[in-house]
């Protein structure tokens, strides 16, 4: 018998989201958080194509959410036919797929009666600084007909321009974090031998190519002396970013303490935060560290520039190591200054990026799919 509190309830919509990998990365940790935020009017099920699901110690218990294993076929007819009967076996009443690694799903959804939303969050290091042709015509085609959102506003427009989806059809949702003010984690316990005294420049994210932490440890070099770096993730560039730190001659002045679930803890002991990529889009990092009352050090990627405080702005620079030197030196040097950024950052995060603001969105968005 289904306990009086089910009774009259409607059945929980299903979705299948399909993500390239379940690794710990932005969009893994939205999902998270949107799991959660959602609550069981919605059950999950989440295919990783590389069967990698670290990301899952993220979710909050009894979060429902399940995992599959992605079919396995070759070539792209085999793999279309597989996907698709997958699609059909499991009955989702929505599909999300994430990202360029699984684009395939939304081609093999059309034509299914299927509702689909694909999320783009942005590109790896062989699109940071253009389009593949391929790859924009596959979109072109695979996207017709469904729903895109997009986080940043580059993102929003670049849907509509290049992958000409329709723009009703492309929604912009910004991410949103919940404010935190406490942390559990001491990061003098966990690092007993940082330097007393000295700023603390932290970077959070997974060590991936477009990330280009070569070029944040390149410029810290200069400051070697005046603060330390604590490096928090891991990643396939790892093995790179300990050979530049090497050749630099660093060590004692980097920390490199891995894959953390406790990162915002952290985060939350710094002075300020840095941010060397090639290509991001609204990168999750940025708001924790805004949400800490931390000021920023980026290049001007994706909507860095438009989410920190108009104050901070200053310090979004071009992709040049001499400029975030520049950028990181100044903010190192005034801790009045950093406090002022900071300070103008959590305003910002906890008024224009909350976690109900993301949810609400998605919710309506996921809903309004499913009953069409």
């Amino acid at each position: 018998m289904r306990p009086a509190a089910d009774i009259g309830r409607a059945a929980p919509r299903r979705i299948l989201h399909v993500f390239s990998t379940f690794k710990v990365g932005g969009p893994q940790v939205r999902f998270a958080a949107l799991a959660a935020g959602l609550g069981r009017d919605f059950e999950h099920v989440v295919i990783a194509m590389d069967g990698q699901y670290a990301a899952r110690d993220h979710l909050v218990p009894d979060a429902p959410v399940a995992f599959a294993d992605a079919p396995e076929a070759s070539g792209l007819l085999g793999r279309l036919s597989a996907y698709r009967r997958e699609i059909a076996r499991r009955a989702p009443t929505l599909l999300v797929t994430y990202n360029w690694g699984a684009i395939e799903w939304s081609l093999a959804n059309i034509g299914s009666g299927t509702p689909h939303v694909h999320i783009a969050d942005g590109f790896g290091p062989e699109e940071a600084e253009r389009q593949l042709p391929r790859r924009v015509w596959f979109r072109r085609i695979a996207l017709q007909g469904s729903r895109v959102i997009a986080p940043s506003l580059k993102l929003r427009d670049l849907a509509v321009k290049t992958w000409s989806v329709a723009p009703d059809r492309v929604l912009y949702v910004p991410n949103g974090i919940a404010p935190c003010d406490d942390f559990s984690t001491q990061l003098q316990d966990l690092l007993p031998d940082l330097a007393a005294g000295r700023p603390r420049i932290v970077w959070a994210g997974a060590m991936r190519g477009e990330k280009n932490l070569p070029r944040l440890i390149r410029a810290f070099a200069p400051l070697r002396d005046e603060a330390t770096l604590v490096l928090i993730g891991d990643g396939p560039e790892r093995e790179a970013v300990e050979r530049e730190i090497g050749v630099q001659g660093l060590a004692p002045h980097v920390r490199l303490v891995g894959q953390r679930q406790d990162v915002r803890d952290l985060v939350m002991q710094c002075d300020l935060m840095a941010v060397s990529s090639d290509t991001e889009q609204m990168p999750l990092a940025v708001l924790e560290a805004m949400d800490a009352g931390l000021p920023v050090a980026s290049t001007d990627v994706g909507d860095v520039r438009s989410m920190v405080a108009p104050e901070n702005r200053a310090f979004v620079i071009d992709a040049d190591d001499a400029k975030l030197t520049a950028a990181m030196r100044e903010l190192v040097a005034d801790k009045a200054l950093r406090a002022r950024l900071g300070e103008a950052n959590r305003r910002r995060a906890r008024t224009e990026y909350s976690l109900e603001g993301m949810c609400g969105s998605y919710r309506a968005i996921f809903t309004e799919c499913q009953t069409r």
